[in-house]
């Protein structure tokens, strides 16, 4: 990303955004509207990074290593307390005190153990980005075994979400948390819903569907993702437009979404999530398939909720714009995104 240093910037209006703005209901409004003809000039892409703080693009081997260890053993840990104080045997009386505190032990330790592999997670997008080390070789090495071990395909990720970052809510081209049109929810011309998501909404109402969403995201969404059924961008690699029904997968190497001079890199993903999966599959084998979903399941489906969650509560609120091709920068883009707080687990 190159060296970043201090500059002086024009203010652009600043006094333009004030106070923080909430609904009557106490939900955040954004201060910025790109739609009010009086929004503040947005800077460009080099002003940005011309008042980034130079350390921040000091990259370290040691460093990023000393998080890889830190919470290899901080998951050694978890998972040391789980096996000295949880049995992976079924209770025989699914009704008693001992089953329900069996039940909460493993939710507890999954939960738990999510968090903390969601650390590997993050560490290995690091490395995609070229953010860990100086070394893009060092990087895709551990970001590669990081990643492959939570079933992530890493070099078929690493380039679609570079791609999301080069077109962060671009309603066409982007990738990613690519919002649905009113057709593809099954609304009519006239907002008239015929069909999918808008008649599942009015037959069950807010809540239900609140719920179905936070399912449909949480526990099912990021392998959706994966398989090219959802959520993906509307382009294929060499910008043509996909044809209705045509799935871009993160697995096959000649899928359409990527360029193919990457097709080694895709075919090793592939071959690396088929590698995990046959481990799963000979360890659920040796050991039974409770206490394979105990000790690994369980974890990787809290730790596929939070990559998820975050992504998609940065992505997503009413005040949050999506652009067209005619109207989309970087700029736009980049900054229509939300950092949120999440306590003890920044």
């Amino acid at each position: 990303m190159g060296k970043g240093g201090r500059a002086e910037v024009k203010p652009n209006n600043a006094n333009a955004i004030k106070a923080v703005k909430t609904t009557r209901d106490g939900h955040w409004v954004s201060p910025y509207n790109p739609l009010d003809p009086k929004a503040p000039e947005l800077p460009s892409k080099g002003e940005i990074k011309a008042v980034i703080p130079k350390e921040c693009f000091e990259r370290s081997y040691l460093h990023s290593m000393y998080f890889v260890f830190r919470d290899t053993i901080m998951a050694a840990g978890c998972a040391y307390v789980a096996y000295q104080t949880l049995s992976t045997d079924l209770p025989s009386d699914l009704l008693s005190k001992d089953a329900l505190v069996w039940f909460l032990g493993w939710n507890i330790y999954a939960f738990w153990m999510g968090c903390i592999l969601t650390g590997h997670w993050v560490l290995a997008h690091e490395c995609g980005h070229g953010a860990f080390s100086p070394s893009q070789t060092f990087n895709d090495f551990w970001g590669f075994i990081m990643h492959q071990a939570l079933l992530v395909p890493y070099f078929a990720w690493q380039y679609t979400h570079a791609k999301h970052h080069r077109r962060t809510n671009n309603t066409v081209d982007g990738e990613s948390h690519v919002p649905n049109i009113a057709k593809e929810m099954g609304l009519g011309e006239k907002m008239e819903r015929q069909s999918g998501y808008a008649v599942i909404h009015e037959a069950i109402g807010d809540g239900p569907f609140a719920m179905f969403q936070i399912f449909a995201h949480l526990v099912i969404g990021w392998p959706l993702y994966l398989m090219g059924l959802a959520s993906t961008g509307r382009l294929a690699q060499d910008g043509t437009m996909l044809e209705d029904g045509e799935i871009i997968d993160h697995y096959r190497p000649w899928s359409k979404m990527f360029p193919s001079k990457l097709r080694s890199k895709i075919a090793l993903s592939t071959l690396g999530v088929i590698g995990a999966w046959v481990a799963i599959y000979y360890a659920g084998k040796e050991y039974g398939v409770l206490p394979v979903t105990l000790w690994y399941i369980g974890p990787l489906m809290w730790n596929q909720a939070w990559l998820v969650l975050y992504t998609w509560l940065q992505h997503n609120d009413p005040s949050v714009p999506q652009y067209g091709e005619d109207e989309w920068t970087w700029v736009k883009g980049a900054l229509s995104t939300i950092d949120r707080p999440y306590g003890i687990f920044d």
